[in-house]
């Protein structure tokens, strides 16, 4: 795989960035160092309840919260993370000294193309979308295509019901029905009538859940709904640009009455896929992955070839033309070295 071409400005925008990621390591590692064995408690088993920079809060057996520095060789810590940790014998912060081998982990690439962990042990995905701002499957495909390939069961939830008209129902009502045709479950709720959020409250039960989705779709509203003590904050939609307002500052893991935790992390407009190749977006496409291996030729690009089984199953109605036109959009976003361009 070829290696994206960087010109001097970015390798030293990088560099410098690594630099500084190296002398705050070694600055937090000096510090952890005077923390002597006689300040700390025995190991024990905690999971990480919410993330704050440098710093961490670690839950223990009995639900009991602290405070805590991690050591500089560990990777990048998120909320859902189960570790091993030591509290302080008095005052002060513990430290996580290890973590568990995680069972899933949710990523999405920053700036520079680096995969970015933002959540840990994540059982479902949620992806919130609402009658407006409008809908759109290429961006509800994301989402799909980044829980398949982090194997993670993805759950669709329609917010703010109680919006869609008889303009809007036609449109909803064909996203719905497309969805479900590949087992996707679909719920349709409002974070306003607390009486329809039953479905919600049965889908979350004793896994844990993250909610995803473009901003404005009020997913902090929804995670209020479900959990009122969370008070999270909630913003308007832009006046001028009808785009949501990023409202959630720190991810954190939250425990559900009815059992089971949600995970709330910042809101993302959009889940960038350039850390994948068009082979693997395929695959987090499942009705398209079971039909690759059955085109004419092994080399088939899915584009015009004869004896192609995509476009031939997209001919007789067997899979959604939207959903194959969204493959193709996305993939004409992916560099050939497998990274996204920035639009």
């Amino acid at each position: 795989m070829a290696k994206r071409k960087l010109n001097r400005r970015q390798k030293w925008r990088i560099e410098k960035i690594q630099a500084e990621k190296r002398q705050r390591a070694a600055k937090r590692s000096a510090e952890l160092e005077s923390l002597v064995a006689d300040d700390l408690g025995d190991e024990q088993h905690g999971v990480i309840t919410a993330h704050f920079g440098q710093q961490v809060q670690v839950e223990d057996a009995d639900g009991e919260s602290r405070r805590c520095h991690f050591r500089a060789n560990l990777e990048q810590l998120v909320v859902g993370d189960r570790v091993i940790w030591q509290p302080p014998q008095s005052e002060g912060l513990g430290v996580v000294v290890a973590i568990d081998p995680r069972h899933s982990v949710l990523k999405r690439p920053d700036m520079y193309g680096n995969l970015k962990p933002v959540a840990a042990n994540v059982e479902q995905m949620l992806v919130v979308f609402a009658p407006l701002p409008t809908p759109s499957s290429a961006l509800l495909d994301r989402y799909l295509v980044a829980a398949e390939l982090s194997g993670i069961a993805a759950t669709l939830v329609i917010n703010k019901a109680d919006l869609i008209d008889e303009t809007l129902r036609p449109r909803i009502d064909a996203l719905v029905a497309m969805y479900r045709h590949l087992d996707y479950p679909v719920l349709e709720v409002s974070a306003h009538q607390r009486d329809g959020l039953t479905p919600l409250h049965q889908a979350l039960a004793g896994k844990t859940s993250v909610f995803v989705g473009q901003s404005g779709v009020g997913k902090s509203s929804l995670v209020n709904a479900v959990l009122p003590e969370a008070a999270l904050a909630v913003g308007d939609l832009s006046a001028t640009s009808g785009l949501g307002q990023h409202t959630t500052v720190t991810a954190r893991l939250f425990h559900l009455p009815e059992g089971g935790d949600l995970i709330d992390s910042p809101g993302i407009r959009e889940f960038g896929l350039w850390h994948i190749s068009e082979e693997e977006l395929l695959h987090g496409y499942r009705e398209l992955s079971d039909l690759a291996g059955h085109c004419k030729f092994r080399n088939c690009s899915h584009r015009n070839e004869p004896g192609c089984a995509l476009l031939a199953a997209a001919d007789d109605g067997s899979i959604s033309e939207e959903r194959l036109a969204n493959f193709y959009q996305i993939a004409d976003t992916l560099d050939e070295d497998g990274r996204e361009r920035y639009q």
